[in-house]
């Protein structure tokens, strides 16, 4: 992966579809229609096509397929063929003027997408947003998961129960004010418990660039539709009709809670309290297994590799 230096004095610019930023694997393209769209679906297919051990990573809603890297690396050095999208809207797929974002949409966009790969199974594992687009996913095509795998899962509350709605022009006006510094505060403060590290300010450089180009605006706009389904969906109700066999991985430390700046009046709940949330979600999961990762917060598989992977693989094993 080639990484612009943060110290650049003319930061490398980017367009809306990341051209000119080096993904850790070959990137490919799956054209398809889609509420009246053309769009271009980038995704990774690595490792031997003729294995029957597949496994999909879902990303994030503040990141795309590329900070999966080492974890593929892993995989594939297991007899993996490893296929790792991004999403509509995201990282170097079509940002769409207009678009309908849904968990069911994303989950039949990836659904096409294996299908014309010829991929009857797989293993599927989902990141914070992923998570709830990888329960739809496993819930809506369940002959299709072997395994379902929820990496600190947002969605593991009712949102919209709890938080005020807000119409998308308010979330595009909190993506136009964004800056690399407010990103790199928050995720300091919400993912890594206050430390920085030279690796977690690699995984900023694809926002660094798109805010240096001319498409930001467009960029924000999708980032803006995708807080869309996050607040009007809820997963946790979809919880019980999981078939497929389920490990939580959760680091207990995180606190992520979308939408805790605008609660409903009377409202007192703690949105994020992943110690609890993850031993509901388990209760909630016919069969599921639960890991706790414990002073580990949203991001475990970047804190802290070595304690992840182990969690990892005994998920994979189990």
């Amino acid at each position: 992966m080639v990484l612009p230096s943060v110290f650049a004095a003319e930061p490398v610019s980017y367009n809306k579809e990341l051209d000119g930023f080096d993904y850790p694997f070959e990137v490919q393209t799956f054209n398809f229609n889609s509420q009246k769209n053309d769009l271009a679906m980038r995704y990774m297919d690595i490792g031997d096509k003729n294995t029957k051990k597949v496994i999909v990573l879902l990303h994030g809603k503040n990141f795309s397929g590329y900070y999966w890297e080492q974890v593929a690396n892993d995989l594939l050095a297991k007899g993996y063929r490893v296929i790792i999208p991004d999403q509509i809207g995201f990282g170097k797929s079509t940002k769409p003027d207009f678009y309908q974002y849904s968990f069911g949409q994303l989950a039949l966009n990836t659904k096409l997408l294996l299908d014309s790969l010829h991929i009857n199974k797989i293993d599927l594992v989902g990141h914070s947003m992923g998570g709830m687009l990888a329960t739809t996913f496993a819930v809506n095509y369940p002959n299709a998961v072997n395994k379902l795998i929820l990496i600190n899962p947002i969605g593991l509350e009712d949102y919209s129960r709890y938080v005020q709605f807000k119409d998308v022009n308010f979330f595009y006006k909190n993506e136009l004010a964004t800056s690399v510094d407010k990103a790199r505060n928050y995720q300091k403060a919400n993912y890594y418990d206050g430390k920085w590290s030279n690796e977690y300010e690699k995984l900023l450089a694809p926002l660094q660039g798109m805010l240096a180009g001319d498409d930001w605006p467009v960029i924000a706009w999708n980032n803006a539709l995708t807080y869309g389904p996050i607040f009007s969906e809820n997963i946790v109700d979809r919880f019980s009709q999981i078939t497929s066999e389920t490990i939580l991985i959760i680091g207990t430390r995180d606190q992520t809670g979308p939408g805790r700046g605008w609660l409903k009046e009377g409202v007192t709940r703690t949105l994020g309290d992943y110690k609890t949330l993850g031993v509901n979600a388990h209760k909630l999961i016919k069969g599921s297994t639960l890991i706790e990762l414990e002073g580990l917060g949203h991001m475990p598989q970047i804190e802290n590799y070595p304690v992840f992977i182990k969690a990892f693989d005994q998920a994979l094993a189990d």
